[in-house]
């Protein structure tokens, strides 16, 4: 079967690894475009990629006119969406869109309807559900083995400046949004659909850096359909070069302690004689994401997280960011 014409759109640091697991995929996606508003960044991944044959575009509207894509990868920063979903959806081309998908609710389920009418195949990038831990309680999960999950916590704390645009919250719609959001998205998957929402966030680190406009600690309670709670407690002010996202769900019958999505400890508190499960795997979420995505297209099947799913986290975040702003709880 032929491979894939491949586009990315947004060739910013993180847009690296995407093409780099595209490279390895190289019998399923080939690489043809790159496309960015800053020229010398769309020629630099052709050079590196592609040897220089794919093509440069500046414009994402002359990239999708002229690149005949199977496939658009993008990464743009969050204030920098505006018509690729429903111009690639127009012309039949499959997405894997970063998050968050857009700042506003408005935005995100106009992109939803767009592909959605068009029948393409969308990718939020949550890569998170792909971990090999997070998969297996999932499974458990929706088996009824361990009964119902009563509730979830969730930390993510880091320590850095970030970019420009990342600190201000017009562009980036702050920690929750740009970077939380993916501990929200996993109490969502593994937990069910959110009802109520409270949360607070504060900068305190950070008052007197120019231009810092986002929240640095926050503390979000949120209340699922099936009467479950969800934890989620992060920070911009922790430990400098360290990345920690962990978290732990409490079922009926389970206890699962995890250190990140591919690594947890299973206690199965039903059956005390019963050995804990442990899992441990240095598995490529970010490769199996996109392979999910491959599959699907090759298949007519359905990816793990497509952009429906990505509003429905947006919508999550944004209404803990409104119950911030109004010291109340927030009701979806």
């Amino acid at each position: 079967m032929d491979r894939l014409r491949t586009g990315i759109l947004g060739c910013g640091s993180f847009a690296h690894r995407h093409a780099q697991i595209l490279a390895a995929l190289g019998d399923q996606a080939e690489m043809v475009a790159f496309s960015d508003r800053n020229e010398w960044k769309a020629r630099a991944f052709a050079d590196q990629y592609t040897a220089g044959q794919a093509a440069v575009f500046t414009d994402h509207h002359a990239l999708l006119d002229a690149a005949n894509l199977d496939l658009l990868i993008v990464c743009l920063p969050p204030y920098g969406h505006t018509d690729e979903v429903e111009m690639a959806a127009e012309r039949g081309v499959h997405l894997l869109i970063e998050k968050p998908i857009a700042l506003d609710s408005e935005q995100g389920w106009q992109m939803v309807e767009a592909a959605e009418r068009a029948g393409i195949k969308t990718q939020v990038g949550f890569m998170f559900r792909f971990g090999e831990a997070v998969e297996q309680l999932k499974t458990l999960l929706a088996s009824g083995e361990v009964g119902q999950p009563g509730l979830m916590s969730a930390r993510y704390f880091c320590n850095a400046l970030h970019a420009d645009w990342w600190r201000m919250r017009e562009k980036s719609g702050g920690q929750l949004v740009e970077q939380i959001i993916h501990m929200f998205d996993l109490l969502r998957y593994l937990v069910g659909d959110a009802l109520t929402v409270y949360s607070r966030q504060e900068n305190l680190f950070h008052t007197e850096v120019p231009g810092y406009t986002v929240e640095d600690i926050s503390a979000t309670v949120v209340g699922f359909e099936n009467g479950a709670l969800g934890v989620v407690y992060a920070t911009n002010g922790a430990i400098p070069g360290k990345w920690i996202n962990d978290y732990r769900v409490v079922a009926q019958k389970l206890t699962a302690e995890f250190t990140d999505a591919n690594h947890a400890t299973f206690t199965f508190t039903d059956a005390p004689d019963r050995p804990p499960q442990v899992i441990a795997s240095d598995r490529d979420f970010r490769r199996a994401q996109m392979q999910d995505l491959l599959d699907a297209i090759r298949t007519d099947g359905q990816t793990r997280t497509p952009l429906r799913e990505g509003a429905k986290s947006l919508d999550l975040v944004l209404a803990a960011m409104r119950s911030g702003a109004s010291h109340g709880e927030v009701t979806l």
